[in-house]
């Protein structure tokens, strides 16, 4: 009984600092995920005339709200290239890419999708569960909805804030393999406010992770 007293801590405090890490959870707080867009910056699509608000799509249902049209707009003028729902597109796969290497603690894989500070709050959120035996059994069901909140540009530096609202299968186990937290098959549903940076003037096309937040 003792044991499994501590082990119940131990899975509470990992999720403290993993709320802490990743923003607010409505269940098991554990989360995040998605590769880096790509194809945004390398996109063959005929750019919009600048004169005329991004166009607001409605592919595969990926919209943006109103208060981010004047920042996406800067972000064509400055990069014809850039395309909404394309960029949607690439944010979801870093999204899962994301917090499939978070949940596994890879490291390197992380190293190539998110900056600096972000990736320092990730190791240490990893170094910590490790240290407490901890594993973590994730599953991303789905991504319902991306929109994105916020864009802007500061020089030639582009940032866009995207809201993810997802289910995911959240399962802590102990170094035994025990499960000590949460369950596979009940997803819960995780709002996310992650927000991507790209230097337009780098020939780096990548967009990576700079900022995470509850939704």
């Amino acid at each position: 009984m003792t044991e499994i007293v501590l082990l119940a801590m131990v899975a509470l405090f990992v999720g403290l600092r993993l709320y802490a890490v990743l923003g607010r959870r409505t269940g098991h707080e554990q989360q995040p995920v998605l590769r880096p867009a790509e194809t945004v910056a390398g996109a063959d699509v005929a750019p919009p005339a600048q004169d005329a608000p991004p166009e607001r799509a409605d592919r595969g249902g990926y919209v943006y709200e109103d208060a981010a049209a004047g920042g996406i707009r800067a972000i064509v003028a400055a990069d014809s290239s850039f395309d909404v729902g394309r960029f949607l597109e690439g944010a979801q796969a870093a999204y899962r890419m994301i917090l499939e290497a978070f949940w596994k603690g890879d490291e390197a894989e992380l190293g190539h999708l998110v900056g600096d500070d972000v990736r320092a709050s990730f190791l240490a959120a990893i170094a910590e569960r490790e240290a407490a035996g901890l594993t973590l059994d994730n599953r991303l069901i789905a991504v319902e909805r991306a929109v994105i909140e916020d864009a802007r540009l500061e020089g030639r530096v582009a940032s866009v804030t995207v809201r993810f609202d997802a289910d995911i299968a959240a399962v802590t186990r102990n170094k035994d393999g025990e499960v000590v937290a949460g369950s596979l098959s009940d997803a819960v549903t995780t709002h996310d406010l992650w927000t991507f940076r790209r230097d337009l003037g780098s020939s780096d096309p990548n967009w990576l992770l700079v900022e995470t937040d509850a939704a």
